[in-house]
């Protein structure tokens, strides 16, 4: 019985609940290094959360435990970015997805950790150390997301959020073997959200099986006033309109994917696709020619939107000087923005990526539109060990299958497929914009629904 099975039904209170995370993160965190810091009031709030339930009040997420990545900003907690430069920094609010999480009764257990100002994509960045996958020890999470996806594999929360500017919550999904929703773009509110590329990012769920995820997301989705990047839809009940029924539902696979990718990892992504065949679902070929241009085209965006963002961070508002305590990753990502910006190289560089970043847009929607999906693993390789040395190229290269559905705005989902000498491989799945339900149902039938 899963805890919000055993919370609907009066077996578990949610103090129980948050008391028994507590005591897991207590024992074991020590090694994993998924929380930057913990909720001090997660038992009281609990309490409450508890007399809600027998009121009959309670919402959607009544008792169940929810990580935060530690971008997003959690009033009376610290929203560090995993940096020296807001080590000290104590949000004085909270973010449109944590109201609403609070508001259908999630209790917030802490704040989890992350590669510095989520530029990375193994959770070694972080100047809180780096997280170790408990899914395949020894190697590394994955990134940016990486405390948020380690807390779910650990056992550490029911819940957890990330955000995603270019594969930040599927690349640590599929290395840590949970599930893991980027949504469209435009769905889920950014207020709140301490920005990496505020034209990428997005914030989404983590969890451990398809309809905890389908909850969460349904919970944070949604229009809202204070910001323009919302759009005006009011999101579906994702977790009660579950299906693991295919029929009749087309996957595209590109055979660019298996240019790119490790074979042992095709292997398991081609065994999930016959899974889903049997579930009714065809897998058709489809095309993506200019999938090796989407990578450059993300991390030149990134870059100058990075550097932009990162103004603010001047050593007299909030905490330090971002230059002189930064890590080398986040200088790197701040140097090459500042070049790129300079007017006599933005029409080279800058602009040239905005005009690949359509045409990958068009190419993807182009393939959507002849398919309810498209499928492929998540990243081309399996993760590399803790420590291990990579230049910035190879570790940019983890991100080559994910970028395209932040360049094309779409929504993007993971979930385990298989593993590969005992370490987790995902498959990905994209939709058409707001299509987020097909590729839950996807998830939710290879994961075993009914």
């Amino acid at each position: 019985m899963s805890a919000l099975e055993e919370l609907r039904s009066g077996a578990l209170s949610a103090k129980e609940n948050v008391a028994r995370y507590l005591e897991a993160i207590e024992a074991r965190d020590g090694e994993v290094n998924a929380f930057i810091e913990l909720n001090p009031h997660a038992e009281q709030e609990a309490r409450r959360v508890d007399e809600r339930i027998e009121e009959g009040k309670a919402g959607k997420l009544a008792g169940l435990v929810v990580a935060v990545k530690s971008n997003i900003n959690v009033r009376g907690l610290r929203a560090t970015c995993a940096s020296k430069t807001l080590e000290n920094y104590v949000s004085p609010y909270d973010a449109t997805v944590i109201e609403r999480i609070r508001r259908e009764d999630g209790v917030i257990i802490g704040m989890t950790n992350m590669d510095e100002f989520a530029c990375g994509s193994s959770g070694e960045t972080s100047y809180f150390g780096p997280t170790q996958n408990p899914s395949a020890r020894g190697r590394i999470p994955g990134g940016s997301s990486s405390g948020s996806a380690a807390a779910i594999a650990a056992g550490f929360a029911d819940l957890a959020l990330g955000s995603d500017t270019g594969g930040s919550i599927r690349n640590p999904a599929s290395h840590c073997g949970v599930v893991g929703i980027k949504p469209t773009y435009g769905l889920v509110p950014r207020h709140g959200l301490i920005d990496l590329a505020m034209s990428l990012d997005q914030i989404g769920p983590l969890a451990g099986d398809v309809r905890s995820a389908a909850l969460l997301l349904e919970v944070i989705a949604g229009h809202s006033d204070r910001e323009a990047t919302t759009l005006r839809v009011s999101p579906p009940e994702y977790s009660s309109a579950l299906s693991a029924d295919l029929s009749g539902m087309r996957i595209g696979f590109a055979r660019e994917f298996e240019e790119y990718t490790a074979k042992e990892i095709i292997r398991e992504v081609k065994h999930a696709l016959s899974k889903l065949e049997a579930q009714g679902a065809s897998v058709v070929e489809v095309e993506l020619p200019s999938l090796d241009k989407a990578l450059p085209a993300y991390y030149l965006t990134v870059f100058v939107e990075f550097f932009s963002a990162t103004r603010r961070y001047d050593g007299r508002r909030y905490g330090y000087r971002i230059e002189e305590v930064c890590g080398e990753e986040v200088l790197r990502r701040i140097m090459l923005g500042r070049y790129i910006s300079q007017k006599e190289y933005s029409g080279r560089y800058y602009r040239r990526a905005l005009q690949f970043r359509s045409l990958i847009k068009r190419e993807v929607l182009s393939a959507l539109a002849e398919v309810d999906l498209l499928a492929g693993p998540t990243t081309p390789k399996l993760p590399h060990r803790l420590g291990e040395s990579l230049s910035p190229l190879e570790m940019y290269a983890y991100d080559l299958l994910t970028v395209p559905a932040n360049l094309a705005g779409i929504p993007a989902g993971v979930v385990k497929a298989g593993e590969v000498r005992g370490i987790p491989v995902g498959l990905q799945l994209h939709a058409r914009p707001l299509e987020e339900q097909k590729i839950l149902n996807a998830m939710y039938a290879l994961e075993g629904g009914t």
